[in-house]
């Protein structure tokens, strides 16, 4: 990835403008991280819930391809503390009956294990507490990890009420540099939201991208840009999210569809593209 393809954060974090997602990828997710490494992604998302993530498979991809010349440091790692709640209660990586800052630290020091580092670029809140107490103490024991030099930002997922996303941030001693979040017509594209993120330097990434914009993909107006690029829809879609400051995360188990959401960073639509795109949403 080039220079221009990367973003710094309100953290001072080098964050790739598009991320490899490896959620649902199961005993695949070896094959897949390294596959995508190899077509040139430098930034992958995981987290530590078995029940969706195989972070351990994730770390044996990243120490097998520093044998191929891409070193830890080349790669940006963006992990995830899960609340129980969210949890196989068969396979959770932590002690549940423990006190919410025991948990998030054991499920940190899991993800450096199964990862094979000892320095996280960025540290996801899976979900948000439905107490802001409890909200609070989990981010607070996040935030040590930042103090301690053990990670880069922080950042949470699935919030989809600016009241809570507020609350953290006026409550935060290091404040949320990401927000992720499914990305589709039912919460309005989280147009609110996104738009509170860009003031406070808030990183927006969007996952079910794709997945969840089927009529976005098929409409008559991508058809025309994508025509006039001779690029798929797909890659009009992340080159339009992209100039509207959001970070996808992809998550294709094809090689070639790797290679094109790569190449969606070079793509540069016209303002009047974007107008017309921006209609859609």
């Amino acid at each position: 990835m080039k220079a221009k393809d990367y973003i710094i954060t309100s953290a001072d974090v080098k964050m790739p403008k598009i991320i490899y997602g490896t959620a649902w990828k199961k005993e695949h997710t070896t094959i897949l991280v390294e596959a995508a490494l190899r077509c040139g992604f430098r930034g992958i998302d995981t987290a530590c819930q078995p029940k969706h993530y195989s972070e351990t498979l994730v770390g044996e991809a990243l120490l097998n391809m520093q044998h191929e010349g891409i070193k830890r440091e080349d790669v940006f790692i963006q992990t995830k503390f899960t609340p129980v709640s969210g949890q196989d209660p068969k396979e959770i990586p932590y002690d549940p009956n423990a006190s919410l800052t025991e948990q998030v630290r054991q499920s940190f020091t899991t993800s450096k294990q199964n990862l094979y580092t000892h320095y996280i670029d960025s540290l996801v809140l899976h979900s948000p507490y439905a107490r802001f107490e409890n909200l609070m103490e989990v981010w607070h024991t996040m935030e040590s990890f930042v103090q301690k030099g053990e990670l880069g930002q922080l950042g949470i997922s699935n919030c989809y009420s600016l009241e809570v996303l507020e609350y953290l941030y006026d409550h935060s001693e290091i404040k949320p540099a990401i927000l992720q979040n499914r990305f589709h017509a039912k919460t309005d594209y989280d147009k609110e939201m996104r738009l509170w993120c860009d003031a406070h330097h808030v990183i927006y990434q969007s996952f079910w991208s794709l997945t969840a914009n089927p009529e976005i993909l098929l409409s008559e107006t991508l058809d025309a840009i994508s025509h006039k690029y001779k690029k798929s829809p797909a890659q009009i879609w992340f080159a339009f999210l992209r100039e509207n400051q959001i970070v996808p995360l992809v998550g294709t188990s094809s090689s070639q569809h790797m290679l094109e959401d790569l190449r969606s960073l070079d793509i540069c639509l016209t303002s009047d593209e974007l107008e017309q795109m921006q209609t859609l949403l």
